[in-house]
């Protein structure tokens, strides 16, 4: 059984998220403890409230620290990937499942990436939604006659019937109007902190490629689709270019699943928080007629019920 992991994106953190796995696994402790960033990550991960928590500068890191110390403990109990790709920031977890990187470089680059999005998006009034109920090719349809004011693209394609569109506010309402009168779409506004992956977070990406200049990526050891083509990495490919396009460019979550399926994954091990990517792989499968086994892991709780061998949607 071919299994894949996949890794959450920004937007899934929840206060006190890898608590559990701190206090009940040494090895995570010691992870969590050791990690040096120009922060209190365990006060912000197991203490702080979900406000703090969403900012983007602490998101990033602390979401980092917790899949890598998951990642790791899945490692120490003999369960490793075959496949693995990540929604944005999840991307860097998929790289660091694949070998690209160690632990302390993967913190260490979403910490810096955290900081550069963060602030790209300045006071740019922006706004996100998540377009549901239609076809991908009605939403760009749409947006390529739109002529009003502001910009507007699609910056994330999940899944069958849920895209996502960001830009300025304007265009965001004026596009979701057309697409409701249109297609009697529906939408649902999203609670983020900026404008990503789209043109907006140009500044941010040119910040990362003098930062990549000064850090040693890998060759991957397993297969990983990327949101920026998504499709397999090819040998040829430059990770880093391809990071740097993912954050100004939408990025095709379900192109990457869509992969993985085609690839003869069969299992698929979500390292949390949230069960996001989970519904993603749930929608995609069943369009394509193709039967999953789809586990979620957040607690300590569903750890052990995988360790155990059993499974669960």
């Amino acid at each position: 059984m071919k299994t894949v992991f996949m890794y959450a994106g920004q937007g899934s953190q929840k206060v006190s998220m890898g608590k559990d796995f701190y206090d009940e696994y040494e090895s995570f402790k010691y992870f969590i403890d050791r990690l040096d960033l120009s922060f209190d990550h365990k006060s912000i991960m197991f203490e702080s409230g979900i406000e703090k928590l969403s900012e983007t500068k602490y998101t990033q890191p602390c979401m980092a620290a917790f899949a890598a110390g998951l990642t790791d403990l899945l490692s120490e109990n003999g369960i490793k990937p075959d496949m693995s790709f990540g929604l944005s920031l999840g991307e860097y977890g998929a790289l660091y499942a694949s070998g690209v990187y160690d632990a302390d470089t993967y913190v260490k680059i979403t910490q810096f990436r955290g900081q550069v999005m963060q602030d790209a998006a300045g006071s740019r009034k922006c706004a996100m939604s998540a377009i549901l109920k239609t076809d991908r090719n009605n939403i760009e349809k749409t947006i390529e006659e739109y002529d009003g004011e502001g910009y507007v693209i699609i910056s994330n394609y999940n899944c069958p019937g849920q895209y996502v569109i960001c830009g300025d506010e304007t265009a965001v309402t004026n596009v979701e109007d057309t697409l409701r009168n249109r297609f009697n779409s529906k939408n649902v506004r999203l609670n983020v902190s900026g404008p990503f992956h789209t043109r907006f977070m140009a500044p941010a990406a040119k910040k990362m490629r003098d930062y990549y200049k000064n850090i040693q990526f890998n060759k991957p050891k397993i297969n990983v689709a990327m949101n920026y083509t998504g499709k397999l990495l090819d040998e040829d490919e430059d990770i880093k270019e391809l990071l740097i396009n993912q954050v100004k460019s939408p990025i095709k979550v379900e192109d990457d699943i869509i992969t993985m399926l085609n690839n003869g994954a069969e299992r698929f091990i979500e390292i949390g928080p949230g069960k996001v990517l989970s519904g993603f792989v749930k929608k995609t499968a069943r369009v394509l007629d193709k039967t999953v086994d789809i586990i979620s892991i957040e607690s300590v709780s569903d750890f052990k019920n995988l360790v155990k061998g059993n499974s669960y949607e």
